[in-house]
């Protein structure tokens, strides 16, 4: 299988695969990493409120999420989002989202469940000793939160927030299933039109395996000076 290995074919394609797929997949990344610890953040809280509507709420969104396999859910986004556009705008058509916009969505709301239940967790590991000390300094709830919980609760998940990001780069390479040329779906352009899929699949596999590797390592060694601290 290996006697006829071509690697000219990726010295000639690597700048195509790098600053058209790479790009694209780093840039989702990044974005639905920000939106989703937001997003994930607001539904902790929400599930930790004390107020029972917005526990069950919370509690249901982050259940349902993570039943659901997430290429469903990508499908899903993709071919209905303009439609529930279309009804929340009220257009005569399909409101035009775009697969970029599609994807980010997608993942952003997804990775949401898994980063409110990280943050839950950093947020109930602060002692109830230093919210109680903030409550008898006259702060209020918001304050609390925002300057002492969530600082604390933020450093302490910092490791598993960067281990789910290097989950969610792994998954991104889902929105080839809807031909979206993100790193893997340039590769498979690549391999189609020279009709070298060996090389260009594992090239790509050796790309996913190295920036992984690369990341779980640091976020290792940031995790024990953390813990070291």
């Amino acid at each position: 299988m290996f006697s006829d290995f071509d690697f000219d074919v990726i010295a000639r394609t690597w700048p195509y695969l790098f600053k058209e797929g790479m790009t694209f997949t780093l840039t989702l990344t990044a974005m639905s990493t920000l939106f989703g610890i937001l997003l994930g953040t607001t539904i902790a809280l929400m599930r930790l409120s004390g107020i029972m509507i917005l526990e069950k709420v919370g509690t249901a969104y982050v259940n349902l999420v993570r039943s659901l396999p997430l290429v469903l859910v990508i499908f899903w986004f993709y071919f209905l989002l303009p439609y529930i556009g279309q009804w929340l705008m009220g257009t005569e058509r399909p409101m035009t989202v775009g697969a970029f916009m599609s994807a980010l969505i997608t993942f952003s709301l997804f990775e949401a469940a898994y980063f409110a239940e990280i943050m839950r967790a950093g947020i109930q590991a602060v002692p109830k000793g230093q919210v109680a000390a903030a409550q008898a300094l006259g702060m209020r709830y918001p304050q609390v939160m925002g300057y002492v919980v969530l600082p604390q609760a933020f450093r302490a998940m910092t490791p598993l927030l960067l281990t789910q990001t290097i989950v969610l780069f792994q998954d991104t390479s889902l929105v080839y299933v809807l031909s979206i040329t993100d790193f893997l779906g340039a590769a498979s352009k690549v391999a189609q039109r020279d009709g070298r899929l060996v090389e260009m699949y594992i090239f790509a596999a050796l790309v996913y395996f190295i920036i992984s590797f690369a990341a779980s390592y640091l976020v290792k060694k940031l995790q024990r000076r953390m813990a070291v601290a």
